[in-house]
């Protein structure tokens, strides 16, 4: 839909929003209209430069031709129908995911969160059926970020940020430890401990990627534990880190893996994906979703999925992450650039963060800001040399008052 056809002004259709719309975001100061590509246009036809890539979501570019087509062609046949009868799309996905990562069961979700509700749930319920009642407890990292549902919320290793204050008490039966600290998690084991959940790379925890002693370590910790070993891909999965999982880039494969974002290509579509002796903790009755493997989000997801393999784009991922990389390492006040692939943090020895991000905004690039000290950027893996310079994503002049800083 486009603003003319709406008979609004661009000031109205704001002011709608903040009237009707429950505050929590932070919105820029222009309508998101179209997209195209690595491009976002306002209602105006002013191009911005999109590395938000939907927070990670359009990793085969914003309206892939072959996402929409596979949309239009199922919304032919089935919009949606309930999760009784055999549907298409939802084989095809689950045979593709499965075959691709090496898992051997899928439950689809709708959303980030669910799938890692899904994911504690199905490690909880192993524990019971395998071990008692007793081994329900799980660790995972500080600085972690699993989702805003209750479940993944007390998971998510951050009690002092937004994301959780004011909403305690939080579940029981978590533990957080030091990310990359192999062993601070060993020091929170109990023999109350079923499960480590972690991110391979975390994300909104400042871009902070595990090391392969860590990873490694943490899989010999819960093979030797009878324990099982949980990865967050939410936000890395699906070519983002240089490899379609990031566990794969690492060669330590997990029990269990949640996925969304780029798995849907713009669709809400997200999934839990287990080996066969955890997906038995779920029988008839244990976990459900009325839209969890819609048709059509299905149908994107395939296109999605099957455009990312087969053109490659974790390749490029790896090798526009580097080149970013390096060309960020070369700006002033930059005390680190790191990230695997796509997934790319600028930290500063100075707290601009917010005004480079202002900044690049003013400039038509679209990035985000990790509290004051550090910029993430999560373009669609279609990305090209040229646009990843940092002189086209960092402003050369940005508002004050840190002009001075880049002139």
């Amino acid at each position: 839909m486009r603003l003319k056809d709406t008979g609004l002004t661009a000031q109205e259709l704001k002011d709608m929003v903040n009237k009707y719309m429950v505050e929590t975001y932070e919105r820029y100061d222009f309508i998101a209209e179209r997209a195209e590509g690595m491009y976002l246009y306002d209602e105006e036809g002013n191009a911005y430069l999109d590395f938000y890539g939907g927070v990670a979501v359009n990793s085969c570019g914003n309206r892939n031709p072959k996402v929409i087509a596979a949309i239009k062609d199922q919304l032919d046949d089935i919009m949606h129908t309930f999760n009784y009868p055999y549907t298409i799309p939802q084989a095809l996905l689950a045979k593709k995911i499965c075959d691709t990562i090496g898992m051997d069961k899928i439950f689809y979700q709708n959303s980030g969160t669910e799938a890692n509700e899904c994911m504690i749930k199905m490690a909880r319920k192993y524990g019971v059926d395998n071990f008692g009642p007793e081994r329900y407890h799980i660790i995972t990292a500080k600085h972690g970020f699993h989702g805003r549902t209750y479940g993944a919320m007390s998971a998510t290793g951050q009690p002092d940020n937004a994301i959780q204050m004011g909403f305690k008490p939080m579940l029981p039966g978590f533990d957080y430890a030091e990310y990359n600290n192999l062993e601070d998690f060993k020091s929170k084991v109990t023999e109350n401990t079923i499960a480590i959940m972690i991110e391979p790379v975390q994300g909104e925890g400042g871009v902070h990627p595990a090391t392969q002693e860590f990873i490694e370590g943490l899989r010999k910790l819960c093979d030797e534990k009878d324990m099982l070993l949980l990865f967050d891909e939410v936000q890395t999965g699906w070519g983002r880190t240089g490899a379609p999982m990031a566990y794969m880039g690492y060669g330590v494969k997990p029990d269990a893996v949640s996925m969304a974002k780029a798995v849907g290509g713009g669709m809400p579509l997200a999934a839990c994906c287990a080996t066969e002796k955890v997906a038995k903790a779920f029988t008839a009755g244990t976990h459900g979703s009325t839209y969890g493997g819609h048709c059509v989000t299905c149908a994107a997801g395939l296109a999605s999925v099957t455009e990312i393999l087969d053109n490659n784009l974790s390749e490029n991922a790896k090798e526009m992450g580097e080149y970013m990389k390096q060309e960020l390492a070369k700006l002033p006040h930059v005390k680190e650039a790191r990230g695997r692939g796509l997934l790319v943090g600028c930290e500063y020895d100075i707290p601009i963060a917010v005004e480079v991000k202002h900044g690049c905004l003013d400039r038509m690039a679209l990035i985000t800001a990790i509290g004051d000290s550090v910029n993430r950027m999560i373009p669609p893996l279609i990305v090209t040399k040229k646009q990843t310079t940092a002189e086209t994503v960092i402003p050369a002049k940005p508002c004050t008052p840190v002009m001075e800083i880049w002139m």
